[in-house]
């Protein structure tokens, strides 16, 4: 299972959101409310590291010809 990032959602001027870490099922919806507190919470959105290509080398997604990946993959 991921394991999923929240915050909760500041009510008041002056509140520091809070993070948060939760494994969760892909299946399930996200949080609403934090568990304990019941504030309101929101999903981070956490970036990946690339797109892993054959034999584990990471292959550049952006711009430029002739990736490392070979020929007919279609990234490029």
């Amino acid at each position: 299972m991921p394991t999923y990032v929240y915050e909760t959602i500041p009510q008041y001027e002056g509140d520091v959101p809070k993070r948060f870490e939760i494994r969760q099922s892909m299946k399930d919806d996200a949080l609403t409310k934090h568990s304990d507190s019941g504030q309101p919470v929101r999903r981070v959105p956490i970036g990946g590291t690339g797109i892993m290509g054959g034999g584990g080398t990471a292959v550049s997604s952006g711009g430029g010809g002739g990736g490392s990946c070979g020929s007919g993959c279609g990234c490029h």
